[in-house]
């Protein structure tokens, strides 16, 4: 399918805002597979793709992925809104045609990350924490900028910000997320 159709498709099952959300993520997937050397279309589609499940609630969620056969973690029943990414993995093979591993991959792990991700995987999950339509956070504009040299070090910022945040408010944390942020500062930091 082409890159247009897809986004055609996106603005007609996402609310406005994911939308809005989903076109910065493809453009700053764009900008960063130049940058750091990735081809341009798989990283634009993985962009545009990588919330196409997001407009499930998480009961529907939840049953999607039952039907489906798709393998749900403990920490997932918990917090079903991760499960947009694994799902949305799904729906971009069987429902628009993606074939690319990568790309579907990039898709699955755009949320928690995981250690040793491809450079696409990391294009797609710090292009979703960055676009320019995010709310501030703290260290975004720091983040940003590091994200356009040090890729791995914007991923271990992510993750690291990411994990401050949840611990801040209680939330559930995915383990994936702590596997990751582990690896890239064992990575990062010398």
């Amino acid at each position: 399918m082409e890159l247009l159709q897809l986004e055609e498709n996106m603005k007609t099952i996402l609310n406005s805002s994911r939308f809005v959300h989903s076109i910065g993520v493809e453009e700053v997937s764009y900008d960063l597979a130049i940058i750091h050397g990735y081809d341009v279309t798989n990283a634009c589609i993985a962009g545009i793709l990588h919330d196409c499940a997001k407009y499930l609630s998480e009961q529907a969620l939840l049953s999607e992925c039952i039907r489906n056969h798709l393998p749900i973690s403990e920490t997932e029943i918990k917090n079903p809104g991760l499960l947009h990414a694994k799902l949305g993995s799904y729906y971009a093979n069987t429902l628009y045609g993606i074939e690319d591993q990568e790309i579907l991959d990039a898709i699955t792990y755009h949320t928690t990350g995981r250690p040793c991700m491809t450079l696409l995987e990391k294009i797609i999950f710090t292009a979703d924490y960055i676009e320019p339509n995010r709310r501030l956070i703290p260290r975004l504009q720091e983040i940003r900028r590091t994200a356009y040299d040090d890729i791995d070090l914007a991923v271990y910022m992510i993750t690291k910000n990411t994990l401050d945040y949840l611990k801040s408010t209680g939330a559930i944390i995915d383990d994936q997320t702590e596997k990751t942020c582990e690896y890239y500062e064992k990575l990062v930091i010398h």
